[in-house]
């Protein structure tokens, strides 16, 4: 590799110098900017050039098939799920415009479907039977502080009585005790009755825990009169009796303040092969920005979000079981900010990075760890640098998953901070004490990074913004492969297109790496003009597949378990050196949980190549894989899809 970094860098020596004397005795800028763009042009199309430092290709869907796509998911047909829902688009949200599309980057067709609720912003991750479920979005958008009209926010609603619980109408009025002024709540609430608590040792009853319920309400009117400055006790207007007696509000500062995205409840399953949503159970929580991931025993954890009325789901995680279709409680709260980075582990448990997207609070949830959700048990992580830095931070399961490695990836401040990390942190969670180490420096401080794991174990990392999305042209026009082995980076061809908030990347079955998305506040470096969704669709594809043939794999079965064996056919069994099963990708927020690569065993004999699937279910949990073969030169070859069920 140092070798062919060596030539790489001599080579782009070469590119600037001839460039420089090619203009040298031209003049005028508009000659000087279009000569440059042709040379430029000319010398990354060439194939040497390819060779050593890949190519990037744009993709562009006619007119009618654009959309502003916010999460990428492939499917088991190796076709690629884009999902828009209304778009980071309030007119959209307004006018129940919400978007899907399916791409095939073989055939380079487009197809668009039906979306049933709007899906910008929510979770998603592969299924063991081939769909991916979807859970969460958007029930309102945010209301920056000079467009809200009515002073409104969170009442809590107290239950005290333990015989039953309270249901409250939409439009239930709640009128302050010392304020007098009332509010009105957006949306029904169940508060459920108060717990009764008795002491453990003698049996005598000690106290009623009130049921609590969380509403948002507002104003009547509008206006600053309406605004409250404190704590407040709230009558509950049309209760009588003990029912009034029982229940009652308290709510802190009601004010014109920003008002949140507020999330939905809905989850679906997408069906790849009837290319359609699928209705399933709702969550117990209503959720923007969740992560799901997937569990060994093939049940999705459901974490985070804002919830219906925009408030950070107070802990509330809950499990859904593909096999009753159902929702259920964890047993325990554990929170965590928005888009939390959680991985599943060889031993069961969840390892938290620290990545986030960002709503939250400054100081909950952020430490990263790893969490028994059996037991509720956190235990902290040291040696993180730039822990301060973790929003729209990248994290990645270093291939192959046996080594249970992980990388982090840049990140900026809290918010719309200006601060940026051009750190990479390294743990490696089988040592007995893990903790962080910082491994190769990025050239930029690097907000949302874009990562995907290659079939020849490197990892792909490009784009990103050092400043909040996007913000004073700070787009960063730079690919990297890191080497795991070596733990280096090596510097490849730059992207053309600028990526930012709302990206991602997503490894294709024939080995290429699909880009998508984008979001810029701004679309000049002064910040005056708005920025402008970012519609293309970009293509890299790696040097490996710039070396002439590569190895073919063939036949085989399509269903391997667990501890079982397959054998395939390659004309070119015997320079296969690895061979690896690599999850599909969901990836949205510059958060991909699903992507690791698993090394697999594997014997030849003659055209055969014979592979053995490890045994652990959390190493490999159920569902549909991508097998690639790769040969002595670091080739890789087309993927076989294989379902370990």
């Amino acid at each position: 590799m140092n070798d062919r970094a060596g030539r790489r860098r001599a080579r782009r020596l070469a590119i600037g110098t001839a460039v420089v004397l090619a203009l040298a005795g031209m003049n005028g800028p508009w000659l000087y900017r279009f000569s440059t763009e042709k040379y430029h042009e000319y010398q990354i199309n060439k194939p040497e050039y390819k060779a050593d430092n890949g190519h990037w290709d744009i993709v562009e869907f006619p007119p009618e098939y654009r959309q502003d796509t916010i999460h990428a998911a492939l499917l088991r047909t190796g076709k690629v799920l884009l999902v828009a829902g209304s778009g980071n688009n309030q007119d959209n949200f307004d006018k129940k415009k919400f978007d899907t599309r399916i791409w095939d980057p073989v055939k380079g067709t487009v197809k668009k479907v039906p979306t049933p609720a709007d899906l910008f912003c929510t979770g998603h991750t592969q299924l063991s039977n081939g769909n991916l479920l979807i859970a969460g979005g958007t029930k309102r958008y945010e209301k920056l502080k000079g467009d809200v009209t009515k002073a409104g926010g969170l009442m809590v609603v107290h239950n005290e009585n333990p015989d039953k619980p309270v249901t409250l109408p939409a439009g239930t009025r709640f009128t302050g005790r010392e304020n007098g002024k009332t509010f009105v709540s957006k949306d029904p609430v169940l508060v459920p009755r108060a717990k009764k608590v008795f002491d453990k040792a003698t049996g005598e009853f000690l106290r009623n825990d009130p049921g609590l319920g969380r509403i948002y309400v507002e104003a009547g009117k509008s206006g600053t009169e309406y605004e409250t400055g404190t704590q407040d006790n709230y009558r509950i207007q049309g209760l009588t009796g003990a029912e009034a007696r029982n229940t009652y509000g308290i709510a802190q500062k009601l004010a014109l303040d920003k008002k949140d995205f507020q999330g939905i409840r809905d989850a679906f399953e997408f069906d790849p092969v009837a290319e359609k949503y699928i209705k399933v159970d709702p969550m117990h929580e209503a959720r923007w920005y969740p992560t799901l991931t997937t569990l060994g025993d093939g049940r999705i954890l459901s974490v985070s979000g804002l919830d219906d009325i925009g408030q950070l789901v107070p802990g509330k995680n809950e499990i859904f079981d593909p096999k009753t279709g159902k929702w259920t409680y964890t047993s325990k709260i554990r929170q965590f900010p928005t888009y939390p980075a959680l991985f599943l582990m060889r031993n069961g448990k969840i390892f938290y990075s620290g990545s986030n997207a960002g709503y939250g609070p400054d100081d909950v949830g952020r430490d990263p760890g790893i969490w028994d959700v059996g037991t509720n048990t956190f235990t902290k992580l040291s040696g993180l640098s730039d822990a301060d830095r973790m929003e729209t931070s990248g994290t990645v399961l270093l291939p192959p998953a046996q080594s249970e490695r992980f990388m982090v990836i840049g990140g900026g401040g809290v918010g719309e901070s200006r601060l940026s990390s051009n750190r990479t942190r390294l743990i490696d969670l089988k040592d007995d004490n893990p903790r962080f180490v910082d491994g190769p420096v990025l050239e930029k401080g690097t907000r949302y990074p874009q990562s995907s794991v290659l079939p020849d174990d490197s990892v792909l990392i490009s784009g990103g913004s050092e400043d909040y999305r996007g913000r004073s042209d700070s787009n960063i026009h730079q690919a990297r492969l890191y080497h795991p082995d070596t733990n280096r980076f090596e510097r490849v061809a730059d992207p053309l297109v600028g990526r930012n908030y709302h990206s991602g990347s997503i490894l294709l079955p024939d080995g290429r790496v699909m880009f998508f998305g984008s979001d810029s506040l701004y679309a000049d470096k002064a910040n005056t003009r708005p920025g402008k969704f970012e519609q293309r669709i970009e293509i890299y594809t790696p040097p490996y597949l710039y070396r002439g043939s590569r190895p073919s794999l063939s036949g085989g079965p399509r269903t391997i378990a667990r501890g079982a064996r397959g054998t395939f056919t390659s004309p070119q069994a015997s320079a296969i050196k690895k061979v690896r099963l690599i999850r599909p990708s969901a990836s949205t927020h510059v958060t991909d949980v699903d992507q690791r690569s698993i090394a697999l065993d594997f014997t030849t004999s003659g055209d055969r190549i014979t592979v053995t699937v490890p045994k652990s279910r959390n190493l490999v949990q159920s569902g549909w894989y991508m097998m690639f073969a790769d040969d002595d030169q670091g080739t890789p070859s087309k993927a076989q899809w294989v379902r370990v069920p």
